[in-house]
């Protein structure tokens, strides 16, 4: 089974419409996004029409819950450059959708008569807005992934990609936990500004005592970063957004 997890497309429609012509060659089994289609950048309507379009199952980031609290655009806004104009490009229709989109999803999997629950969230189970860096004590992902009873737990938020693997097996029976960090596809931060998506393959040979049941990639899918950067120059979106999509960071 090879899924797809794609997260933080921030309104870039060129680095989200690469990311969909890539996995046109990866033919996962399923793709599934977690959240934060807009902000940052001017398609925020394209990118929605394109998730729904591909009948991608979604979930919301915090971004995505922000347009409960902005108003849309009426008549000319003002010149001066201001980060939540990309909020008001949002239409009526697309805002709805935003606002109706689960905050989480649960997959099960039988692997070798065990099973396998995969939890995909944006920021953590706890909290959509909660960053779960890489960094973290080993002793708090673990309490997280008992307490939701996670063996693959898939997040984003953070927009810095990675792999962790833990072990909260006890008396010398391996219990292996994968913290997988998707990385993001319109606004990347750690230095590459190629769109970053992850595909992940679950071995049915291999139990959950063996840390190689999951197998994670991360693709990194060339774009038109210069055409989505100097989109925003030209919008009243700060250049600082810009500056952020050159530079990844």
């Amino acid at each position: 089974m090879k899924i797809a997890l794609l997260s933080d497309i921030h309104a870039n429609l060129p680095a989200f419409e690469a990311v969909l012509e890539d996995l046109n060659t990866q033919n996962p089994d399923a793709v599934y996004c977690l959240g934060d289609l807009v902000g940052y950048n001017v398609w925020p309507n394209q990118v929605i029409g394109l998730v729904r379009k591909h009948e991608i199952a979604t979930i919301a980031g915090n971004h995505d819950l922000k347009v409960s609290k902005v108003l849309p655009s009426e008549g000319d806004c003002s010149k001066a450059e201001n980060s939540e104009y990309a909020y008001k490009l949002i239409g009526n229709k697309e805002r709805d959708y935003l606002l109706t989109l689960p905050r989480h999803l649960r997959l099960e999997f039988q692997i070798n008569d065990q099973q396998l629950s995969m939890l995909l969230v944006h920021g953590s189970p706890r909290s959509i807005n909660e960053y779960l860096l890489q960094e973290l004590p080993e002793d708090y992902m673990v309490e997280l992934v008992k307490e939701f009873k996670a063996d693959i737990l898939c997040f984003g938020h953070s927009h810095k990609p990675y792999h962790r693997i833990i072990n909260s097996g006890k008396d010398g029976i391996d219990h292996f936990h994968h913290l997988i960090n998707t990385g993001s596809v319109g606004k990347p931060k750690d230095g590459d500004a190629r769109a970053c998506y992850v595909l992940l393959t679950i071995d049915q040979s291999a139990g959950l005592t063996s840390k190689d049941s999951v197998h994670v990639e991360f693709v990194r899918v060339k774009y038109d970063v210069e055409k989505a950067a100097q989109a925003v120059e030209l919008s009243l979106l700060p250049n600082a957004f810009a500056d952020s999509l050159r530079k990844a960071y």
